[in-house]
Order: structure tokens, then sequence, then C-alpha cells
């Protein structure tokens, strides 16, 4: 028979939930042993992870604006800058010279634990004793910097320091230098503690501290657009995170002081050498107003023309205008010939042009972002050698800027000279005495305005040293509700038993998904209901229980009896005669029980006092003649059909199993088993057989191997097809079906062997093995899958 996969179509079965679950509930004791493990295992994890707690603060970063406070001159800036740009103060909050800053003021890179019942606890402001660091050397001076120390100290004023790596052992008495290699310390017990023992020194460098806590530092902004900014750290020991909060937010505002201070300081050094200089001109001015009176002898000079002198301020004004912005124009200049790159320029001086006040704004920033940096890097850092070349190129902008400026004014200047000219051609007759009177008098108004501005905001930069406003404002400081935010325990335990259900599932889910094999009924039933199940065969674990007996009550023995009852009906339907009916068995493969089933089932019938035949029809590999009782050379059934001169009752023989059981076996194994089993003498055998017995049972070969059971089932009246349960694919169960259909197998019917108690169908849920004879033994595992199910 030409076998052809696609043929068949396994039907498709409705989802059945109970089905389902019972794959699943029928290893109840793996998910509870799961459930059990993993909680065990979860309580084992909650008992032994430190706890770790959250602390958080709050801040307001506080917006720094302009104020020109009405001045004629603009403002010097010293108290006004631009708003601040959040997203750079988060920036500055999380900065790694920052929380260097802040792990060097609290000391935290060094810790000290104590061993607990539990787990080992650290010592944060409780440690018995006081380490002072007299020198540290750095990590690329010595081969093994820091380390983790065990220090004791007993009653009698001794102090042992253990190096956990080296295990070597350092003596001293507390007060005196310690060399631990790396840094000389010195270890004083605090006031009231005379001994202490085992506690934990651990050394981390500070860079590597404090890159762990930048990490860990949470920066949560409460709204969009909003001041207000939260900071939140989580550590096992919750002061420590309270404290380290604090002192972030200490450490920012301290650093957004010194950069106010840094830009006033140097502001203050420019206005101390511009009053220097013009309190000089002043002087030299004055000094010249008082020769020119002596000389002259004049008192009191009385205008000859008062209107042209009216008409002539305004003039005056604006010129004294133009003066000191060139004055400012030229002392920016002269400063920024004289300053270096790495030096602030002084901010909003006076100078009217926005475009130069914002370009030093600017250039100041620069400055202050590249000292930042410099402090944790060089100038092959490429981020200094962009803000050098901007710091550069914005000097260069400023330079020409007031350089155009002093133009422009001195351009204005001499128009309004011009002006003042043409005024003075009308004055002719205004003394020569008053003219150079009033000249002198206008150098020293000009002197006298700037040096009084410069004196008003000498007293502006001195007030901005003295009060400077913290930036952040503390909305709340570092404070913790002090419950445990990991592990939390509630979670842990959920997760344990979700875990523990999991793991077995998913065993058991993939078990199923990867498994090809027919376990059970259920499996038979779902891919094809054509061929009627007509019994189970139990596994048997003993081989002494293999073969049933003549008054056997067991489980192997009742599933036999249950099948007879099943092969009578089928035999009844398929002959008319109830005298000599023929049962072909056979399988897929070899190794599916076809033997077992065929003596089994033979001596079953036996017991029923039917006188039965056991026919060996394997002629390839024959299995039945090791159960004979005779001594005589293996012939039969092929020795029987190859030669007409032997006698059929001469090759059957009596079994050692019952009165009413023979058994033909197969005989030698001839090269040609197919052409023997072709000859008209087997059917005429068949028929002589019939006459003699109420049953011939025929144990013949695999039928997917060879083609010897096609051959004989055409004398069957029913064939037996074995299925050995963890041992046939699902796949070649499309082989009988399709033989089947095709007509070379009509009266085929399934028996399932080798099924599992667990598994069995009816008979195991409804007392299969009873009257059984052997002592009960309660298992629950059993009584689950029996009762529960």
């Amino acid at each position: 028979m030409t076998y052809s996969n696609n043929s068949y179509r396994p039907p498709v079965n409705k989802f059945n939930l109970r089905k389902e679950l019972q794959k699943y509930l029928k290893y109840w004791y793996w998910f509870v042993l799961g459930i059990g493990a993993a909680m065990v295992g979860g309580i084992f994890y909650l008992r032994y992870t430190t706890p770790i707690y959250s602390a958080s603060a709050s801040i307001i970063i506080n917006q720094e604006t302009s104020n020109n406070g009405g001045s004629e001159m603009p403002d010097l800036g010293l108290t006004g800058l631009k708003t601040n740009n959040l997203e750079k103060e988060i920036a500055i909050l999380k900065s790694r010279r920052l929380m260097h800053e802040v792990v060097k003021a609290l000391g935290i890179n060094i810790t000290y634990f104590v061993e607990g019942q539990v787990r080992d606890v650290e010592l944060y402001r409780e440690n018995p004793f006081s380490l002072k660091i007299l020198k540290i050397k750095k990590k690329d001076e010595v081969e093994d910097w820091g380390g983790s120390y065990k220090i004791s100290l007993n009653e009698k004023d001794r102090l042992k320091i253990t190096n956990l790596k080296t295990l070597e052992v350092i003596n001293s008495t507390p007060g005196s230098p310690v060399n631990l290699g790396f840094a000389n310390v010195v270890f004083v017990p605090k006031t009231g503690i005379e001994t202490f023992s085992d506690i934990t020194m651990n050394f981390a460098e500070v860079e590597e501290v404090a890159s762990k806590y930048r990490g860990d530092l949470k920066l949560i902004q409460e709204k969009e657009n909003s001041n207000v900014i939260q900071l939140v750290l989580e550590d096992p020991v919750m002061e420590k995170a309270k404290d380290i909060l604090d002192q972030v937010i200490f450490e920012f505002n301290k650093d957004a002081i010194e950069d106010k201070n840094l830009i006033a300081g140097n502001t203050a050094n420019f206005i101390n050498d511009r009053l220097d200089i013009i309190n000089g001109e002043l002087e030299f001015v004055e000094s010249g107003k008082e020769e020119f009176k002596e000389s002259n002898r004049l008192t009191d000079i009385q205008t000859e023309s008062q209107l042209f002198v009216e008409t002539a301020s305004e003039y005056n004004q604006k010129r004294q205008e133009i003066g000191t912005q060139i004055e400012l124009a030229n002392a920016m200049l002269d400063y920024l010939s004289t300053s270096s790159n790495s030096e602030l320029l002084p901010a909003n001086l006076g100078i009217q042009e926005n475009a130069i006040n914002q370009k030093i704004a600017e250039y100041n920033d620069l400055i202050l972002e590249r000292n930042r940096i410099m402090k944790s890097s060089t100038e092959l850092n490429p981020m200094v050698i962009r803000i050098n070349n901007n710091i550069d190129q914005i000097k260069a902008n400023i330079f020409q800027s007031l350089q155009r400026l002093s133009k422009n004014l001195q351009i204005s200047q001499n128009e309004v000279s011009r002006q003042m000219r043409s005024i003075g051609s009308k004055i002719l007759a205004v003394p020569s005495q008053e003219r150079e009177y009033r000249g002198i008098e206008r150098q020293q108004s000009i002197k006298e305005a700037l040096y009084l501005y410069l004196l008003q905001k000498r007293e502006e930069n001195s007030l901005a040293l003295a009060v400077t406003a913290p930036k952040a404002k503390i909305v709340d400081s570092a404070y913790s509700s002090g419950y445990i935010v990991s592990p939390k325990s509630k979670s842990v335990l959920l997760g344990t038993v979700v875990l523990g259900f999991f793991i077995p599932f998913s065993i058991i889910y993939i078990k199923n998904l990867v498994d090809n094999k027919i376990r059970k009924r259920g499996d038979l039933e779902e891919l094809t209901r054509e061929i009627s199940i007509v019994g189970e065969l139990p596994r048997v674990k003993d081989k002494k229980e293999l073969i049933i007996t003549e008054h056997d009550r067991s489980m192997l023995a009742e599933a036999f009896r249950f099948l007879i009852t099943n092969l009578q009906f089928l035999l009844l339907k398929s002959r008319s005669v109830h005298k000599g009916g023929k049962v072909l068995i056979t399988s897929t493969i070899k190794g599916e029980g076809k033997t077992f089933t065929a003596l089994n089932l033979s001596i079953t019938l036996a017991n029923t006092e039917k006188k039965v035949l056991l026919v060996g029809a394997d002629l390839r590999n024959p299995k039945l003649h090791q159960y004979l009782e005779r001594s005589e050379k293996n012939i039969g059934l092929s020795d029987y059909l190859a030669n007409d001169d032997l006698s059929l009752e001469g090759l059957i023989g009596k079994s050692k199993f019952h009165n009413n059981l023979s058994i033909l076996p197969s005989g030698s194994i001839p090269p040609n088993p197919s052409e023997l089993l072709r000859q008209p003498k087997l059917e005429s055998m068949f028929k002589k057989l019939e006459e003699n017995y109420d049953y011939i049972i025929i144990d013949s070969a695999p039928s997917m191997l060879v083609t010897d059971t096609f051959l004989i089932n055409k004398y069957a009246d029913l064939i037996l097809y074995v299925i050995k349960a963890g041992h046939t694919d699902k796949d070649l169960i499309a082989y009988p079906v399709e033989a089947k259909r095709s007509g070379s197998m009509p009266k085929i019917n399934f028996i399932l062997n080798n099924v599992q108690q667990v598994d069995l169908g009816f008979g195991n849920k409804y007392g299969y093995g009873y009257g059984v004879q052997k002592k009960p033994v309660f298992n629950w595992k059993t009584f689950f899958s029996l009762y529960i199910l």
C-alpha cells in the first residue's frame, strides 16, 4: 500500500478547558512543591537582602532679574544676570564635580560595618571610633590602594587592625599613627567606649563613590515650566541618604555664590583701578583751575551773554555724555589689551551699546564654564578647546566693537564741537579768560561725574559681596518616611508565588508542546474517531507480571477481560459463525507490544474454556517461539508453507500457560516471506484451523515496515492495531487511518498499550483494578488524579 500523509487530516477538536486543566492538575504536587520552594526562597531573600530606604528633598531655583535702579548710566550687572536656565541648573546638580565635593565633605568613601545575625549592618554616625587621615596617597602612586580592614580594641587598650585581603595584622594603640600602606591614619575611640570588636572598615576611591551616588540621585521637576525640583536618593542607610541630599543642596548654593563673588571681585578690582586713575586726573584739573584763577586774579566771572551760554549748555551736556562714553570705551580697550583670556571682563560699565554689553556677558559665561570644566579636566579636553576658540572669537569681536564705538563717538564729539564753535563765533565779546575757564570747568565736571559714578558702583559691589542670596531655596529639607522601598515583601512574595507556579507550568507546557507521542486514550481520539479503541492495557513495571495467569486478578488481567468482551461483540458483527474467529494483531513499527498483546489475549480467551491457537505470522523477526515448552527444532508456519510434506498438527504445540492454548510458531526465517504468504496453501490452512479452534490469534509483522500483514489480513475476521503509549508518534496514526479508508484494512481496531495508571480511561476512574489481591497503598498523586480530577 502506498501511504501519503497529504491525504490524512486529523480532526479539529474544539477547545476543552477541562481537558487542558487536567494536563496540569494531574501534576498538582509539582505546583505545590514549586510554589513552596519559591516562597521559601523569597522569604530567605527578604531576610538576607539589605533593605533600601528612600529620602527626598525639595528646592526652588531662584530666578535672577536685571535691576537698573533708574540710573542714567546702565547698571554694572553685579546683582542681576539673565534668568536661570533650569536644565543648566539640573546639570550642575547632577555633575560629577558637585557629587565629588559632597563625598569629600561627608567622608562617605569610608564605610564601617558590623557583623549581624543575618547580614552585615553599616554603622553610620554610630561607629565606636573616629578616623583621622594624616596623609593619603593617590591611587596611581601605590599598587594596593584602599581595601577592607577589620578593627578591634581589647580591654588592654590594644588596637588590632587586620587587612582582610593580605591577612596582615597591625597592632597599635589608640591615638597613634598607623601606616596602612596607602595612607597614614589615626584611630581615636569615642568618649566612653573602652572596647569594641570586629568593625569592618572599607576604603573606596572618592571618584568611584561619587559616580555611584551620582547615578542613584534622581531629580524630578514637580510640574512643567516649574522651578521646583525634588531630589530623591535611595540607600540602605536612611540617615546617610538624607545627609547626602542636604549636602548636595549646600554645595550647589556654595558653587553659585562662588561664581557670583568671582564676578563681583573682578569688577571691584577694575573699579578701584579706574578710581585711582580718575582721582589723579581730577586733582590735575582742579589744580589747573586753581592756578588759572590765581594767575588771572579771578574770583567771580560774570557772563557777558547769558543767552549764548544757555544755548551752549545743551551742547556741553551732550559733549559731556559723549566724553564719558569715550572714556569708558578707551578704558575697556586698555583693559582688553592687558587682560588674559582667563580673566573676567567688567559687566555693564555704562557703555550704552547693548550689543557690546551682551557680548561681554556671553564672554564671562564662557570663562566661568571653562573654569568649571578645568577643575576636573585639562586643556586637551575637546570641550575646553571649543570654549577657548569661542572666547578668542568673542574677545576679538568685543575689541572691534569698542574700536568702532570709539570712532563713532569721536565723530559725534567732533560734530558737537563744531556746533560749539559755531556758537562761540557769536560770543566774540566773551573774554578769552572765560572761555579758558569754561574749558577747565568742563573737564572737571566730566571727571567728577565719572568719579562719583564709580564710587556708587563700588558701594553696590560691596553690598553684592556682603549679601549673596542662595540660588536654591529649600522648600523641604531631606526627610524619609522610614518605609522600605526595596525589597518590597508583598511584591517579592507575590512574585515567588507567580514564579513557583510558572516554572512547573512552563515545563509541563513545553513538555506537552514538544511531545509527539501518544500518551492516553484522549490523544488517540483527538487524532481520529474513524477507528474504534477496543481496549487499554496498563503499563506493567514488573517483568514478572507481563504474562497473566489463570486466576490472575491484576489490573492487566482485568484489562484483557474487558478487551475480549469487546472482541466478542465485534466478532459477532463480523461473522455469523461463532467458531474459529480469526483475530490479526499488528502495529505500525516494531516494539509496540504485538506479541505481548497476542499472547495475553490468547491466555485470557483460553481461561474462558475456549480452544485458542496462537499463530506466529511474523516470519522476519519471530518472538513467539521463545514461549514454547518443547525443545524440538524451531519449525513452524514458514516451514509448513514451504514444505508440503510437513503435517500442520505436528507443528502445533501446547503452551506452558494454559491447556486450552496451543501455539503455531513462525518457524525458520525464510528468504522470501512475502512469496510464502501469497500461497493458496495459507487460506486452506486457516480453514482447517477454524474447524479445530474457537479462536485463532495471529501475531503478524509491523504493517508499515513490510507487506506481510496486508497479505494475511484478508483472512482475518478482526484486526487489532496495537499503539504503544509513550512510544508511538502521533504522525504514525495517519497510516492505519489511511489503510482503513483505502480498504486495505477495513476491520481495524485500536488497542492502546503501556498506558500509565493516571492516564487510563473509564476503567481507572471507576475502579478498573477491582478485585486486585494486593495490599492497597494510599497514594496522594493517584487519589488526586482519580477523585479530584
